[in-house]
């Protein structure tokens, strides 16, 4: 149980109608997840929530949650992170997450603390555009995934996972339940 978070009660998920922890982070998570479905036009099945991502670094390892990946058919063609606070220092780990979690670069990737949004190019980092408004419809994703997606090197996914545990893991408290440290 994370210590970090005031416990609600139990909330039903909006994806899976699964009970679960009710916490302030949650009911932004299942904001957007209404969101993507009421006003978006996605389907539950096009989205993938909870999971759980195996990072490393110098030998280290932990898993970290990716809040939302979201799926044409077979393809991740977008990644939402959320974090309370500035999403500015959430872009970078964002971008990393976005190209070791799928075999090809995801290339819409967005960052939101649940009240603002950044959408930011996978492929080039740059800021598409910002605000829930922002985000593709899933008729723009659809026309984006007759895109070639460009596969990452093993080189490059051990440096973006580098980069990942430097912002997600290093510095997190032992107690946040989002992360989770594997012992060698």
């Amino acid at each position: 149980m994370n210590t970090h978070h005031l416990i609600l009660g139990m909330i039903k998920d909006f994806l899976s109608g699964e009970a679960i922890t009710d916490t302030h982070d949650e009911r932004y998570r299942q904001k957007i997840a209404r969101f993507l479905v009421l006003e978006k036009g996605y389907d539950r099945e096009d989205i993938k929530a909870r999971i759980r991502l195996a990072v490393c670094a110098s030998g280290k390892k932990a898993t970290i949650g990716v809040d939302f990946l979201i799926y044409t058919g077979d393809k991740a063609m977008m990644l939402i992170k959320y974090g309370p606070g500035s999403i500015i220092t959430r872009h970078r780990p964002a971008l990393a997450v976005s190209r070791i979690a799928a075999p090809c670069q995801i290339p819409v990737v967005v960052v939101t603390n649940g009240e603002e949004a950044d959408i930011l190019c996978g492929r080039s980092g740059k800021v598409r555009g910002s605000g829930f408004d922002a985000i593709p419809s899933k008729e723009d994703l659809m026309r984006l995934a007759d895109q070639e997606n460009q596969a990452i090197s093993m080189k490059r996914q051990e440096l973006e996972s580098r980069i990942i545990y430097a912002f997600e893991v290093d510095g997190s408290c032992p107690c946040d339940s989002d992360i989770c440290r594997i012992e060698s």
